[in-house]
């Protein structure tokens, strides 16, 4: 299928920066900590939320959430969403190779976790299949918030596993006099890549604007041995070929943005228009590649402090025009269009007997189409509304602070299908999910809290797991969905203890959630013949009765001013409850831990996460080894007037091979060998 692509680039690729041995990168740890000074001080401070509608900060949920932003999601940043949120708590990413990976939150993935670029979700391709990639790039987001467990109460009804909500500031929402950005380029590592990015702000105090611009192009991705793993090869026969090189995993994407503003006192009102470009190759086929395009238009506004009764305002609305096509030797092959409409209003109301809430209203409408020979689900219509509401109720004292939150959701969904020829005459689907939760925080003193909550979640299958019947090319199945599928119904609790106070912090957390129908694909033991004489395995969709739960941990703990030790853990088990069978592609326990320094102009970070082996497979899985994976990190303030920060990261120090048992690609895309990344980053 491409071994000779007419994709090229037109340079000459730089020699990857390869580390042949393990340099002592964090020499400066313990050198000059008695000359340093207060002001490198490390402090913990609390990060606001935006995804949240009442605006608290990140400890102040009841929900588990994480946040990125800053420095610390700039040094962090990979080149897909998935791998760059990836070793998070609860986090871990499809990874269909280098180019294309989502976030899996607590097991659950494709349509269970929502992906929202400032609070409206991103459509494309990506919940269909693994290879499609996800519309957003890393390179110009200012800052994740990942909400773990059901979130469908606020954020839509699939969001029953998560939220990540990607803010890029494209619109202005604040008054700004000046002008103002930054700008990012980065150079090696196992993949060679060549990132630059760039973002411009400026305003006068009633009107601002913003542009950004952003270029990334990578080789093969260099791996530590051979491509397809030992237990594949003992399993089914598959040669072990590809050493050191993942073949047909480059890429080469830009994209760029325009926004603006009218800024008030007390509001804002803005649009931006945005275009993304990705062409990439698909490791699971050597004569693929996809070429990727989406355009974006978003409207917002918001206003507070309006009057007695209702004191907040908020509108947003986006329209998507997503397209990619699957090259075969340079010719097209397959082409999926996904365009769409989705927007939410939202009122905050005064407060009523002590309660701070919001009532919204949200609605999208989407048109997918799948043309092409190796097109398994036809067109499709999708349209969602509903109605939420969204309560706290403070209690306690300032010293000792309680609350209670609840909520409903009540939506309406339809799903139809077009006339097709391969697939048939249309259908029509419709389904009411409705979600509820209740939840609250007690505060034990200044230091020490408790959460907990409680939700019912309901969701509308997807329109893959309704109408899906034909060959997925991806996964290597014959994938057969269901007409008469319900709404997916969940209930569960999430309960953490929380420690914190100006120098360390500490959380640890469990949840349970029990699924009266999961819907997942599972093999069905029969194979199809799809041409004469070739035949692939039938996997359909059905609905199982199903257990997800698991344990999570994170802390930071401050050793001196200037020294930090940070742990962090997690662990997830799923069985389908009524035959007692593990599901597939669950993350094994990993436990990590740190240590991060930071004095004068310098900085330096270890980390180290043990993926244990998993053993606890589905049918027809394999088991896959663990792993321990080093990185470094060492920074450089540079001694001039405009911040301007050299860097340096080594992944994978120990050269192991790490394989991703929530990849379904894992038994033949490892990730990248022993390697060293270096860049540089300017605030102005």
């Amino acid at each position: 299928m491409l071994p000779n692509s007419p994709y090229t680039r037109a340079h000459v690729a730089p020699t990857a920066l390869k580390l042949k041995s393990i340099p002592l990168i964090l020499s400066c740890l313990v050198s000059h900590a008695a000359l340093a000074d207060d002001a490198n001080a490390i402090h913990l401070e609390s990060i606001p939320v935006t995804g949240n509608p009442l605006g608290v900060a990140s400890d102040e949920l009841v929900v588990p959430v994480s946040v990125l932003n800053g420095r610390e999601l700039s040094l962090r940043r990979e080149g897909t969403l998935g791998e760059t949120l990836n070793g998070i708590p609860g986090v871990t990413a499809t990874q269909f190779g280098p180019n294309a990976s989502r976030p899996v939150i607590r097991g659950l993935d494709a349509e269970r976790v929502r992906i929202m670029q400032n609070g409206i979700g991103v459509l494309d391709a990506s919940s269909l299949s693994f290879d499609h990639a996800v519309g957003i790039d890393p390179l110009i987001i200012e800052q994740i918030d990942v909400v773990r467990g059901p979130a469908a109460l606020l954020y839509g009804g699939s969001a029953v596993g998560g939220v990540v909500n990607a803010i890029d500031h494209r619109i202005p929402k604040e008054q700004l006099d000046g002008v103002t950005g930054r700008a990012e380029a980065r150079f090696g590592g196992a993949d060679s890549t060549r990132n630059a990015a760039a973002v411009v702000d400026a305003g006068n105090g009633q009107f601002a604007i913003h542009a950004d611009v952003y270029n990334r192009k990578t080789d093969d991705l260099d791996i530590p041995g051979f491509a397809v793993s030992r237990r594949k090869n003992e399993a089914d026969g598959t040669p072990r070929e590809n050493k050191g090189k993942l073949v047909n995993s480059s890429a080469d994407g830009d994209g760029a943005a325009l926004g603006a503003a009218l800024t008030f006192d007390n509001g804002y009102i803005g649009a931006s228009v945005s275009t993304l470009n990705n062409n990439y190759g698909v490791v699971a086929e050597e004569a693929v590649r996809i070429d990727m395009q989406s355009q974006r238009w978003d409207i917002a506004s918001e206003f507070t402090d309006l009057g007695p009764v209702i004191h907040r305002v908020k509108f947003r609305l986006a329209h998507t025009d997503y397209e990619h096509s699957e090259l075969e030797d340079g010719e097209i092959g397959t082409t999926f269009k996904n365009r769409g409409i989705e927007g939410s209003f939202e009122a905050g109301h005064a407060p009523i007997a002590g309660l701070n809430g919001v009532i919204g209203y949200q609605f999208s409408n989407t048109n997918f189409e799948a043309l092409g020979e190796e097109a398994f689900v036809p067109s499709v219509n999708t349209q969602n509304k509903a109605l939420y509401v969204y309560e706290e109720l403070p209690l306690g004292t300032a010293e000792a602070k309680h609350k209670i939150t609840f909520g409903g959701r009540l939506g309406h969904t339809t799903v139809d299908s077009k006339t097709n020829a391969n697939f048939g005459a249309g259908q029509e689907n419709s389904f009411n999910p409705h979600s509820f939760a209740l939840g609250g925080l007690y505060s034990l003193n200044e230091q020490w809290s408790v959460t907990s909550n409680l939700s019912h979640n309901e969701r509308a299958p997807s329109y893959f797991e309704l109408y899906a019947n034909g060959a997925h090319v991806a996964t290597g199945q014959f994938e057969v969905g269901n007409t008469n599928f319900d709404v997916e119904r969940s209930n569960g609790v999430d309960a953490q203890l929380r420690w914190k106070n100006s120098l360390h912090s500490f959380s640890i957390g469990a949840y349970y959630t029990r699924f009266s129908n999961f819907i997942g694909l599972f093999s069905t033991g029969n194979d199809i013949e799809v041409e004469p004489g070739e035949f692939l395995p039938e996997a359909q969709f059905r609905a199982v009765p199903a257990v997800f739960k698991g344990l999570e941990a994170e802390g930071k703990f401050t050793l001196t001013d200037h020294l930090q030790w940070l742990v962090r853990g997690d662990y997830v088990h799923a069985k389908e409850t009524r035959t007692n069978d593990y599901l597939p592609r669950i993350a094994p326990l990993r436990l990590g831990t740190g240590l991060q320094y930071a004095f004068s102009s310098f900085s330096a970070r270890i980390d180290v996460l043990h993926a244990f082996k998993q053993n606890n497979t589905a049918d027809n899985e394999l088991a896959t080894d663990g792993y321990t994976n080093v990185s470094a990190l060492l920074t450089y303030k540079l001694p001039v007037k405009t911040h301007v920060e050299l860097f340096a990261k080594a992944n994978n120090l120990l050269n192991q091979e790490i394989r991703e048992h929530a990849s379904f690609l894992k038994d033949i895309s490892p990730a990248g060998e022993r390697s060293l990344l270096v860049g540089v980053r300017a605030d102005f």
